[in-house]
C-alpha cells in the first residue's frame, strides 16, 4: 500500500491564517523528507473547518518549495467553479510542478458553501457530469467545443497545457452505488471512497463490481483516508480522538445542513449517540502504538481493497510538535510494514 498526506487546514479556535498556512507548508516539508508519495490539499470556503479556500493557490506554492512528493486538490468540488478555469490552474500547476500534479475531483456537499458563492446545490450533479466532461476535453486535446444544459463553450484552447497526458486522475465514489464506480472507471479515474464508514463496514468495490474492474482500460486504484495519530501513548491518543471528536461534529452538521455559526467559527454541537473516545480509536481512526496502526491499516486495506492510504495527521487543534513525531513514527514504524515484499 502507498502513502501520502492529506492537509485539511483547520483550527477549531480560529487560529490566525499565516500560523495555520505555516503549519501546512512544514508539514507538506516533511512529507517529502518522510517519503511519502502525495500531498493532498483540501478545499473549503468560509468556515474554520478549513483554511484552504484556494488549494490550486496554496499548490503552486507548495510546488516550489518541494522537488519530488506529487501534489493534488482532494478535491475540487467541480460543481462550485468554472470547469476551464480549473483546468488553466490545474495545467500551470503542472507545468509548476514539473509533471507532479494529481487530480482530485467531487461534487461538493455543503450547502453552507453552494449558497455563498450563489450556486444552486440541486443543480450539483447535472453541473458535475458536464464539468467533468470539460475538464478532460481542455486538459487532453489541443481544440474542442461543448454544448450542455450548464455549458456552452465554443472552440477554445487550453493554455498553458499540461505536461502529463493525461494527468492522474481520482474520483470519490460511492461504493454502496455502482453507477458512481462505473461512471470513475470509465473516466479512467482511480477511486476515493470509505472515509465516512466505520472500519468495520467498509465495503470492497473491486469484490463487489469484479466486472467493472476487469474491463477497466487500465489498473484502477482504490484510495481512502483517516485521521491518523501514532504515539506510545494512552492519553495523548485520547486526546487525538477528542480533537477528531470535534472534526466529526463539524463535518456531520454540514453534511446534514444544520450548522451553526458565529463569525465565521462553526459550533460544534454534540451529536446523538456519539462515539465513546474507545469506539473512535477502534473504528473511525488509525491511531495508538505503531503496532495498533498496522492492525488498523490491514483493517481497512482488507474491508476496502484499498492500495492507496492517505494519513490526515494535522487533527484539530493538536500542538504541531505532535503532529510531526505522529508523521516520524509513522513512516519509521508504521509504512515499512506495507512496503512491496514485507511480510503480511
Amino acid at each position: 500500500m502507498e502513502f501520502g498526506v492529506f492537509l485539511l487546514m483547520q483550527s477549531p479556535s480560529g487560529r490566525p491564517a499565516a500560523e495555520i498556512y505555516g503549519r501546512a507548508i512544514e508539514i507538506a516539508q516533511a512529507s517529502e523528507e518522510l517519503g511519502f508519495s502525495k500531498l493532498w490539499v483540501a478545499e473549503h470556503h468560509f468556515l474554520n473547518y478549513s483554511y484552504c479556500s484556494r488549494p490550486l493557490v496554496l499548490l503552486s506554492h507548495l510546488a516550489a518549495r518541494t522537488r519530488r512528493i506529487r501534489l493534488g486538490p482532494a478535491i475540487v468540488p467541480l460543481s462550485m467553479h468554472h470547469p476551464l478555469i480549473v483546468a488553466e490552474e490545474l495545467a500551470a500547476i503542472d507545468v509548476l510542478s514539473g509533471g507532479r500534479l494529481e487530480i482530485g475531483i467531487g461534487k461538493g456537499y455543503q450547502r453552507y458553501q453552494f449558497a455563498r458563492l450563489g450556486i444552486d446545490a440541486d443543480e450539483a450533479p447535472q453541473r458535475y457530469a458536464e464539468s467533468l466532461d470539460i475538464l478532460a476535453l481542455a486538459l487532453n486535446r489541443p481544440e474542442f467545443s461543448y454544448d450542455g444544459r450548464s455549458f456552452r463553450i465554443p472552440p477554445t484552447s487550453l493554455y498553458p497545457r499540461p505536461l502529463q497526458q493525461p494527468i492522474p486522475l481520482w474520483m470519490v465514489v460511492n461504493t454502496t452505488r455502482r453507477e458512481t464506480v462505473a461512471d470513475a472507471i470509465a473516466r479512467g479515474a482511480n477511486l476515493f471512497t470509505g472515509v465516512l464508514e466505520p472500519i468495520s463496514r467498509l465495503a470492497d468495490a473491486r469484490a463487489a463490481y469484479p466486472d467493472l474492474f476487469a474491463g477497466a482500460a487500465k489498473a484502477v486504484r482504490v484510495g481512502t483516508q483517516r485521521q491518523v495519530f501514532v504515539s506510545e501513548s494512552a492519553p495523548e491518543a485520547a486526546r487525538a480522538a477528542e480533537e477528531a471528536r470535534w472534526h466529526g461534529r463539524v463535518s456531520i452538521s454540514l453534511r446534514l445542513n444544520r450548522e451553526r455559526v458565529n463569525g465565521g467559527l462553526i459550533e460544534a454541537q454534540p451529536l446523538p449517540l456519539e462515539p465513546s473516545v474507545e469506539t473512535i480509536l477502534d473504528d473511525y481512526m488509525v491511531a495508538g502504538t505503531p503496532e495498533r496502526c498496522v492492525n488498523q491499516l490491514r483493517r481497512i486495506q482488507r474491508g476496502l481493497g484499498a492500495d492507496y492510504f492517505n494519513c490526515s495527521f494535522g487533527i484539530g487543534e493538536l500542538p504541531q510538535e505532535a503532529v510531526l513525531r505522529s508523521m516520524e513514527r509513522f513512516a519509521r514504524d508504521v509504512m515499512p510494514h506495507f512496503a512491496q515484499g514485507a511480510p503480511q
